[in-house]
């Protein structure tokens, strides 16, 4: 039986080549960021703008501060009268301003930064499902949707270290250097400069050293994740195979990986901020010394050793931080990098430039009918191991062709390639004449409708899932779908009725219920091109002759193209072509392939000895 999610060597090697691609540089990461800020670039400058007045006045409040106390100094009138409160007031001004103006900065640019999240976010949810049906079998959905959730965060993240924290210390560092070296002993612009410069340099070498401790650990947590995520989604067959445990100490072997890099990186981590530490009262020593030895000496006062100790405090808390925000960033911009390089995977089925949508006949009094052809098809998931070898065939427009064959002869492969999931390899699919390569791929898919074999819904509710097939139907429409494909008795007779929740997957109905929701689904659409891929092969026998009984009525006078493993379901077909091993074999009405007595007929008179209940209603 084939593999679906087997990959060509072609695919495997973009895989390879886009995973061990060289890291994309922080800048260019940065640089495909700044498009989705630029769009709210007046916030973005007014933001900045709040920004460097939040810090002139956090650097005014330590002057201020060194007048307050010089002033003391005057008389006691003085002191009490005049000066000390016109000082104390405008002291809590500054102080209120800079509280003011970072709230004012962080209201003004909240929009921006959750309208970029929100935009990337969108492209990156509307480019996965614009992939091939390759990459979603080859994915894994628990870790994807991490790496996705972690570069959205990111997103919020970067801008809130970078804007509200580096950036502003850089300016707030740069004005006290500045204003040191002028109005004071350019030792202390040294002092401070040199202990920056050693402050950052360490920062960064250690961070940089650990970030792989930090890479590793982000991987084992997707990898864990992946893991749980797997484990609940299968969660009948670990029932089945009584496999608990099994899958617990699978998932524990993941998180006791992941505990030990945590650790590892914790260690580290610890090491970087003692070394930090250290660095800042080697700095902070040697500036209250001179600033001391300034005081007894003359040169300065005492405010101005208040003012030195002030603007100490007021840089090197933030600078404490420096390690923590440096390696959040790195990792904000790892996670972004991840997600961009995530967008830009070259999609393996896209449409050409230009494309333009499928075009059908003019509706007649039958309405808009449109013939399928393939002509001359060849395929592979793989190059080593062709699926399909120059299948030829039409579905007239308005008739209905039927396909069957074994398992693994290529039969459900041929709604995949119809539906443009893949692209062939050789050869044209052409609906109305149009090859559906050069039209887009919605307009195609929009003409289509398919009960599959296998039916997946979405963990909502009945009707959502039935409706599902034309979003926007009424509840009556929804209702006279239900009926046509025999569910709506079931329905109606649950508590909800059809605000009936479905579970995971669907997994609260049964196969037969599923597949009768997938019915509806598709009668709701009412497409002009259906396409039944063993539409009946969850239901009974007694459902199976009522369902397939709505079935030929919703396919009159349309295209149908019946996928079938039970013959009985396909006798009245324009056509049945016989498929084996990628091949048609044989191709004619049932009398005919009855009467060519080969393949066709061996497989009937086999289905009417194993199920003579359903041959004798045919």
């Amino acid at each position: 039986m084939r593999r679906h999610g087997e990959s060509s060597p072609a695919a495997v090697g973009q895989t390879t080549t886009s995973s061990a691609a060289a890291p994309r540089s922080d800048w260019s990461t940065l640089k495909r960021l700044f498009p989705y800020l630029w769009t709210y670039k007046w916030r973005v400058m007014a933001a900045l703008a709040f920004m460097v007045g939040a810090k002139l006045a956090n650097v005014g409040v330590p002057l201020l501060l060194k007048q307050l106390i010089d002033t003391m100094t005057l008389t006691p009138q003085q002191s009490l009268l005049a000066v000390p409160v016109a000082l104390l007031v405008a002291y809590g001004l500054l102080r209120l301003s800079t509280s003011l103006f970072a709230e004012l900065r962080e209201l003004v640019f909240a929009k921006a930064t959750e309208g970029a999240s929100r935009s990337i976010s969108l492209e990156v949810f509307r480019h996965l499902h614009a992939m091939s049906l390759r990459f979603h079998l080859e994915r894994q959905t628990g870790g994807m949707t991490r790496d996705i959730e972690r570069g959205t965060r990111g997103v919020q993240s970067l801008i809130s270290y970078s804007l509200y924290s580096i950036i502003p210390t850089l300016i707030e560092v740069t004005m006290v250097l500045t204003l040191l070296a002028v109005k004071y002993d350019v030792w202390f612009a040294g002092i401070t400069g040199i202990a920056l410069v050693f402050y950052i340099a360490f920062t960064v070498t250690v961070t940089e050293w650990r970030t792989k401790f930090r890479k590793e650990m982000n991987e084992l947590d997707s990898a864990a994740h992946s893991r749980a995520v797997d484990s609940l989604l299968n969660y009948e067959t670990v029932k089945y195979f009584n496999n608990e445990e099994f899958e617990a100490r699978r998932y524990d072997e993941n998180l006791e990986r992941y505990r030990l890099a945590a650790l590892k990186s914790q260690r580290t981590l610890s090491l970087l901020n003692t070394g930090q530490q250290l660095m800042i009262a080697l700095a902070l020593v040697a500036m209250l010394w001179r600033a001391t030895q300034g005081v007894v000496d003359g040169r300065m006062t005492l405010g101005d050793l208040v003012m030195i100790n002030a603007f100490m405090i007021q840089l090197y808390i933030p600078l404490g931080f420096l390690g923590v925000l440096y390696r959040e960033i790195k990792q904000s911009l790892t996670d972004l990098d991840k997600m961009f390089r995530l967008m830009e995977r070259e999609r393996e089925v896209a449409d050409v430039p230009g494309a333009l949508a499928l075009q059908l006949p003019a509706a007649g009094e039958s309405g808009r009918l449109a013939d399928v052809r393939f002509e001359h098809v060849n395929f592979s998931y793989e190059a080593a191991r062709p699926i399909l070898h120059d299948i030829s065939f039409e579905v007239p427009a308005g008739k209905t062709v039927a396909v069957v064959g074994p398992s693994g002869s290529g039969k459900s492969t041929l709604a995949r390639l119809l539906f443009r999931f893949y692209d062939v390899n050789q050869g044209s699919i052409r609906i109305a004449g149009q090859d559906i390569r050069q039209v887009t791929q919605a307009s195609v898919r929009g003409t289509i409708g398919i009960v599959p074999q296998d039916t997946v819904l979405f963990n909502d509710t009945v009707e959502y899932n039935i409706a599902y097939g034309r979003p926007g139907a009424s509840r009556a429409q929804v209702e006279e779908a239900a009926r046509s494909a025999h569910i709506h008795s079931f329905i109606s007779a649950t508590p909800k009725g059809y605000d009936t929740m479905v579970g995971e997957r669907g997994l609260k109905l049964s196969g037969g219920e599923k597949q009768r929701v997938a019915i509806a689904r598709t009668l709701l659409k009412n497409p002009a091109i259906l396409i039944f891929d063993e539409a009946t092969s969850a239901l009974d026998s007694a459902n199976e002759r009522a369902i397939q009984a709505e079935l030929q009525s919703a396919a009159q006078n349309k295209t149908t193209l019946v996928i079938a493993h039970r013959l009985s379901t396909v006798v009245d077909a324009h056509e049945i072509l016989v498929m084996d091993a990628g091949r048609i074999i044989e191709r004619g009405t049932h009398s005919q392939l009855l009467a060519l007595g080969a393949r066709y007929a061996q497989m009937w008179a086999l289905q009417q000895n194993t199920e003579p209940s359903l041959a004798s209603t045919v």
